[in-house]
């Protein structure tokens, strides 16, 4: 297992910090690490972009993984630390999660539609649960991008998001605008 103690974070790559955070996954999965140990080392993963983005492409689709699902204290907590990066790539996962479903649904891709509708919820989850100084801002930034006047419409013309696509963006974050 990567032990945290070792590990330079600022000079990981996304690939590494991908791998790290498997491991990572892989001592919870086996209960090898304490609360304060995992608390901890998600911090660190979230404290620079790579390790972030790291850690969410590893947590948001880790398959029978009930950590993502129900997350703990120990992991809202280390989130907390950085709300910045962890506000704008949870926004950010939760918009390509929902146009993902739709792109998966359109090729017959039942799996593939499964696990983005997985992320989406899973990332939904996380922004009810954090409440982060910023996020209903991002969201409410992302709806107006959906109608072509937010900081959003870069992110979305670069993906090529159709129609039905931002359709299910938005119903996606609807229900996290109006609670």
């Amino acid at each position: 297992m990567t032990n945290t103690m070792t590990v330079d974070f600022h000079s990981l790559s996304f690939e590494q910090a991908i791998a790290h955070c498997q491991a990572l996954l892989a001592q919870v999965d086996q209960q090898q690490i304490t609360d304060g140990d995992l608390e901890t080392a998600i911090g660190q993963l979230v404290a620079t972009e790579n390790g972030a983005r790291g850690f969410f492409v590893t947590f948001l689709t880790a398959n029978n993984f009930p950590l993502a699902d129900q997350p703990t204290q120990p992991v809202l907590n280390a989130l907390h630390t950085a709300p910045a990066t962890v506000g704008e790539l949870l926004v950010k996962n939760l918009a390509m999660s929902a146009a993902m479903v739709v792109h998966h649904q359109r090729n017959a891709d039942r799996e593939s539609a499964q696990g983005s509708a997985q992320v989406c919820r899973r990332s939904q989850t996380l922004i009810q649960s954090l409440q982060l100084p910023g996020i209903a801002e991002k969201l409410t930034e992302l709806e107006r991008s959906l109608n072509g006047e937010g900081e959003y419409q870069g992110f979305l013309t670069r993906w090529g998001y159709d129609d039905e696509q931002k359709q299910a963006i938005y119903a996606a974050l609807h229900s996290l605008i109006s609670t």
